[in-house]
Protein backbone atom coordinates (compact mmCIF):
# COMPACT_ATOMS: atom_id res chain seq x y z
CA UNK A 1 0.00 0.00 0.00
CA UNK A 2 1.39 3.37 -0.99
CA UNK A 3 1.97 6.35 1.24
CA UNK A 4 -0.38 8.35 -1.00
CA UNK A 5 -3.19 5.85 -0.34
CA UNK A 6 -2.67 6.09 3.42
CA UNK A 7 -2.65 9.89 3.29
CA UNK A 8 -5.81 9.86 1.11
CA UNK A 9 -7.69 7.64 3.58
CA UNK A 10 -6.48 9.53 6.66
CA UNK A 11 -7.26 12.99 5.31
CA UNK A 12 -10.60 11.87 3.85
CA UNK A 13 -11.42 10.25 7.18
CA UNK A 14 -10.84 13.53 8.98
CA UNK A 15 -13.22 15.30 6.61
CA UNK A 16 -15.85 12.55 6.82
CA UNK A 17 -15.73 12.31 10.59
CA UNK A 18 -16.14 16.07 10.89
CA UNK A 19 -19.08 16.03 8.48
CA UNK A 20 -20.63 13.19 10.46
CA UNK A 21 -20.35 15.17 13.69
CA UNK A 22 -21.86 18.29 12.12
CA UNK A 23 -24.72 16.56 10.27
CA UNK A 24 -25.59 14.26 13.18
CA UNK A 25 -25.59 17.17 15.62
CA UNK A 26 -27.66 19.38 13.33
CA UNK A 27 -30.31 16.71 12.74
CA UNK A 28 -30.51 15.74 16.40
CA UNK A 29 -30.94 19.40 17.43
CA UNK A 30 -33.63 20.14 14.86
CA UNK A 31 -35.62 16.90 14.58
CA UNK A 32 -37.55 15.44 17.49
CA UNK A 33 -36.17 11.95 17.66
CA UNK A 34 -37.82 8.77 18.78
CA UNK A 35 -35.33 7.13 16.43
CA UNK A 36 -31.66 8.05 15.95
CA UNK A 37 -32.38 10.26 12.94
CA UNK A 38 -28.90 11.83 12.94
CA UNK A 39 -27.34 8.44 12.24
CA UNK A 40 -30.02 7.68 9.66
CA UNK A 41 -29.33 11.01 7.94
CA UNK A 42 -25.59 10.43 7.57
CA UNK A 43 -26.17 6.86 6.38
CA UNK A 44 -28.73 7.97 3.77
CA UNK A 45 -26.60 10.91 2.60
CA UNK A 46 -23.48 8.76 2.41
CA UNK A 47 -25.33 6.07 0.47
CA UNK A 48 -26.66 8.59 -2.04
CA UNK A 49 -23.18 10.05 -2.51
CA UNK A 50 -21.52 6.65 -2.99
CA UNK A 51 -24.09 5.82 -5.68
CA UNK A 52 -23.36 9.11 -7.44
CA UNK A 53 -19.60 8.60 -7.18
CA UNK A 54 -19.63 5.03 -8.46
CA UNK A 55 -21.73 6.07 -11.47
CA UNK A 56 -19.27 8.89 -12.11
CA UNK A 57 -16.33 6.47 -11.79
CA UNK A 58 -18.11 4.10 -14.20
CA UNK A 59 -18.43 6.91 -16.75
CA UNK A 60 -14.91 8.30 -16.16
CA UNK A 61 -12.43 5.43 -16.03
CA UNK A 62 -9.49 7.84 -15.85
CA UNK A 63 -10.52 9.14 -12.39
CA UNK A 64 -7.37 9.12 -10.19
CA UNK A 65 -7.27 6.10 -7.82
CA UNK A 66 -5.98 8.17 -4.88
CA UNK A 67 -8.91 10.57 -5.25
CA UNK A 68 -11.36 7.63 -5.34
CA UNK A 69 -9.80 6.33 -2.13
CA UNK A 70 -9.97 9.79 -0.52
CA UNK A 71 -13.66 10.15 -1.37
CA UNK A 72 -14.99 6.62 -0.80
CA UNK A 73 -12.82 4.96 1.83
CA UNK A 74 -11.80 8.19 3.55
CA UNK A 75 -14.74 10.60 3.55
CA UNK A 76 -17.65 8.18 3.13
CA UNK A 77 -16.07 5.52 5.34
CA UNK A 78 -15.92 8.01 8.20
CA UNK A 79 -19.21 9.73 7.38
CA UNK A 80 -21.44 6.67 7.44
CA UNK A 81 -21.98 4.94 10.73
CA UNK A 82 -22.77 1.26 10.63
CA UNK A 83 -21.30 0.58 14.07
CA UNK A 84 -23.29 3.46 15.58
CA UNK A 85 -26.42 2.20 13.83
CA UNK A 86 -25.79 -1.27 15.30
CA UNK A 87 -25.38 -0.12 18.91
CA UNK A 88 -28.33 2.30 18.70
CA UNK A 89 -30.52 -0.52 17.37
CA UNK A 90 -29.30 -2.78 20.17
CA UNK A 91 -30.11 -0.15 22.80
CA UNK A 92 -33.62 0.26 21.38
CA UNK A 93 -34.12 -3.53 21.52
CA UNK A 94 -32.58 -3.79 24.98
CA UNK A 95 -34.88 -1.01 26.21
CA UNK A 96 -37.94 -2.90 24.96
CA UNK A 97 -38.62 -0.42 22.13
CA UNK A 98 -39.07 -3.18 19.57
CA UNK A 99 -41.14 -1.24 17.05
CA UNK A 100 -38.66 1.65 17.08
CA UNK A 101 -35.72 -0.75 16.80
CA UNK A 102 -37.17 -2.54 13.80
CA UNK A 103 -38.20 0.75 12.18
CA UNK A 104 -34.65 2.03 12.65
CA UNK A 105 -33.17 -1.15 11.16
CA UNK A 106 -35.58 -1.17 8.20
CA UNK A 107 -35.09 2.53 7.44
CA UNK A 108 -31.30 2.21 7.52
CA UNK A 109 -31.12 -1.02 5.54
CA UNK A 110 -33.74 -0.30 2.89
CA UNK A 111 -33.16 3.44 2.81
CA UNK A 112 -29.41 3.24 2.27
CA UNK A 113 -29.76 0.68 -0.54
CA UNK A 114 -32.41 2.83 -2.20
CA UNK A 115 -30.29 5.98 -1.88
CA UNK A 116 -27.18 4.28 -3.32
CA UNK A 117 -29.24 3.03 -6.26
CA UNK A 118 -30.92 6.42 -6.71
CA UNK A 119 -27.55 8.15 -6.83
CA UNK A 120 -26.06 5.63 -9.25
CA UNK A 121 -29.03 5.39 -11.60
CA UNK A 122 -29.69 9.14 -11.40
CA UNK A 123 -26.22 9.95 -12.69
CA UNK A 124 -26.46 7.36 -15.46
CA UNK A 125 -29.92 8.61 -16.48
CA UNK A 126 -28.98 12.30 -16.57
CA UNK A 127 -25.71 11.73 -18.45
CA UNK A 128 -27.34 9.96 -21.41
Amino acid sequence: MSTLTIIAVASGGAVGATLRLLINGFVNRHVEHILPFGTLAVNLIGSLIIGILFAYFHLNSSFPPALKTFLVTGILGALTTYSTFAIESFFLLDGGHYAHAFANMALNLIGTIMMAGLGYLGVLYFTK
